[in-house]
């Protein structure tokens, strides 16, 4: 997993609430194993008309918001089933973070464990981010535990253990293989016949 220190970007507001797991990305695209490629089928019903025409109405089709790597929403955001993939769809467009006032609860654990920082605001600080420049680049910083504009920076919370895996690029295995020396040790004390 990609370590997250520092990390400046641009931002883009889809200020929806309530925006679901479905609506991320839409059942019909979870077929894949992988868990690349899901970019292009993110928000599929909003940046798509018929035939995938791209929809000239939607936020992301918007070509000032092309080099946005930080995406802007309301409350509730990844609510709805647990599917991981909308995860996956959010990263392999291009978002390496996801700040809203609220987020479901499984989407919430399924981010973080696939190195996508989301930090919660406060709908009216959210507004103040929203209202920037296409431009204009925000600064998140996670040791520190603030997210930096060019007028105001603002502090946010984090899981303190959550917080330290971001920073070491640190997913499940990368958190047990931290003990490679203690496992490998243990295995050395099993019998033969258990091998």
């Amino acid at each position: 997993m990609e370590a997250f220190t520092i990390y400046q970007g641009k931002t883009v507001p889809f200020m929806n609430n309530n925006l679901d797991t479905d609506q991320i990305i839409p059942k019909t695209y979870l077929k894949r194993i992988e868990k690349t490629g899901f970019g292009q089928f993110l928000f599929d019903d909003w940046r798509y008309l018929e035939k995938r025409k791209p929809n000239p109405d939607f936020v992301l089709n918007d070509p000032q918001y092309s080099e946005a790597t930080i995406l802007l929403s309301g409350d509730n955001f990844g609510s709805g089933s647990s599917r991981e993939h909308a995860v996956w769809a959010i990263k392999d467009y291009g978002f390496r973070v996801v700040i809203a006032s609220s987020f479901g609860d499984i989407f919430y654990m399924n981010a973080l464990k696939n190195g996508l920082l989301l930090i919660t605001l406060p709908q009216e600080t959210l507004q103040q981010l929203a209202a920037l420049s296409p431009d204009d680049k925000v600064t998140i910083d996670l040791p520190h535990q603030k997210v930096i504009s060019r007028k105001e920076e603002f502090s946010f919370s984090i899981d303190q253990s959550w917080k330290e895996k971001l920073i070491k690029g640190l997913d499940e295995i990368g958190t047990t293989l931290q003990n490679i020396d203690k496992i490998e040790a243990y295995e050395q004390t099993i019998p033969s016949y258990w091998k």
